[in-house]
């Protein structure tokens, strides 16, 4: 029986798998050659990627006989999943951890660490062994931020146990390191109440951060002054003003706190009015956030309570609005005018006369330029207290804000139609020129008609 050139170089092409397979290193931590590696191209760094991090590849995947079952250099566009997430094959989780920026490597991809018994039709059949060049462009850490605005970063050492994660309000036990331009100056063991770090001189990107961690989980964070101890730095710890931290956090144990369904309506109370007074110290220390955190338990607690006694029901919304009046002004200290907004807007729905609410929110309108609202906000605070000299005077700056806003208008539009008169005028000139042009070289081009009539006679 005669054998195909396809037949041939398919042939080949197992044969350079197996050659392949005999040099690789073995990935797989039980050492069962399900995932082998073959080095093409070394990595420019000695860093590898870690489990959350977000990962940039270029790959081409190809079946023992060769064939090209998919490609993102076809398609010309790079391939971003996070690392350990369970997002791609087992054998991409296991192989591209091992991985260094820069680097180019083969992958062969036994079938229970690919698409195993199922395959995937049409393009992989069933039980396939796989084979991935793979191109690692470039790697980076998980934001935890909500905003995503790389304020802390995480980056697992070592994945933690099970599902659950502290909540806010629970007790954490932590080993920590900590460094400041590769400088120590924290490394101990502590235990402390996730929101309240603050307490032991932990910033609040490390209670951010735990919020999201398992237990039993090693992890590098990195934060922005914002998530650090800020402007104000650390002088007893030798940290700096605005500095950059890194935390080196391994999560010992947790308790988590009750959650709202788990606590009685006199609980909440009595707990509302404890972290009212913790959150009013947190303020007059300048630690804003840490605050935020306490008054929003307030209103997590309170705000869905139904079939109150007429006294909890008082006093249930006493303790709203205070929450949201001390957030407010939180936002307001933070420079987050749009936020304090919505909570004065929140105040207002439960006491739409209030005077710091009113008073707030203008102030906050104020700063984004809002004249005209925030000037109608202190009438208002004016029509419920008439003795408030400091909304008198707030309306006094809002005249002025608006007249100067006015007049530098009128300069921006004086000088714009000054322009497009200056644009129409110039515009008129080389029209005239133009035409003056195009008379002199008619008059130069035209024969006299007395030549004219010659030449058509010729």
């Amino acid at each position: 029986m005669m054998t195909t050139g396809q037949e041939l170089k398919e042939t080949e092409q197992e044969a350079q798998a197996t050659e392949l397979d005999q040099i690789a290193e073995d990935l797989t931590p039980n050492q069962d050659r399900g995932v082998l590696k073959v080095i093409k191209k070394p990595g420019i760094d000695h860093e590898t990627p870690m489990i959350g991090d977000k990962v940039f590849v270029h790959y081409t995947g190809t079946l023992l006989n060769g064939k090209i079952f998919d490609s993102s250099r076809e398609r010309k566009e790079q391939f971003v999943f996070d690392l350990g997430k369970g997002q791609v094959l087992k054998a991409w989780d296991i192989g591209v951890a091992s991985m260094k920026k820069g680097e180019v490597c083969q992958l062969i991809c036994k079938p229970n660490y690919a698409y195993g018994a199922a395959g995937s039709p049409p393009k992989v059949p069933a039980n396939a062994t796989l084979l991935f060049e793979v191109e690692l462009i470039d790697f980076k850490g998980e934001d935890l931020t909500e905003c995503e605005d790389g304020g802390i970063i995480r980056r697992i050492k070592k994945k933690g146990q099970g599902y659950s994660t502290p909540n806010e309000g629970a007790t954490v036990e932590v080993y920590l390191e900590g460094r400041t331009n590769a400088v120590l100056f924290d490394q101990r063991d502590v235990t402390f109440v996730v929101g309240e770090g603050e307490d032991q001189d932990i910033p609040i990107g490390v209670d951010k951060a735990l919020e999201k961690m398992q237990r039993g989980e090693h992890c590098i964070l990195h934060l922005m002054p914002e998530y650090g101890f800020g402007d104000l730095g650390k002088p007893h710890l030798n940290v700096p003003p605005n500095a950059e931290l890194d935390y080196e956090i391994l999560l010992k144990n947790f308790e988590k706190a009750k959650e709202s369904w788990e606590m009685n309506t006199q609980e909440k109370l009595e707990r509302a009015v404890l972290v009212k007074e913790k959150g009013t110290l947190y303020f007059k220390a300048g630690k804003y956030k840490q605050a935020q955190i306490q008054y929003r338990k307030i209103v997590a607690w309170l705000e869905q309570e139904y079939c109150l006694t007429q006294d909890e029901s008082r006093r249930a919304k006493a303790l709203i609005l205070a929450a949201h009046l001390n957030e407010a002004m939180c936002h307001l200290k933070l420079n987050k005018y749009l936020k304090a907004v919505e909570n004065c807007d929140r105040a207002l729905q439960i006491d739409r006369t209030n005077e710091k609410a009113l008073y707030r929110r203008g102030e906050a309108r104020l700063c984004v330029n809002e004249f005209d609202l925030a000037k109608a906000d202190f009438q208002k605070v004016l029509q419920v207290n008439p003795e408030n000299k400091a909304a008198k005077a707030q309306i006094v700056l809002c005249h002025n804000r608006i007249k100067e806003h006015h007049e530098r208008n009128k300069k921006i539009y004086a000088n714009m139609f000054q322009k497009f008169a200056d644009r129409d005028s110039k515009g008129e000139t080389r029209k005239c020129s133009r035409q003056r042009e195009r008379s002199i070289f008619k008059e130069v081009e035209e024969d006299p008609p007395e030549e004219k009539k010659a030449r058509e006679a010729e």
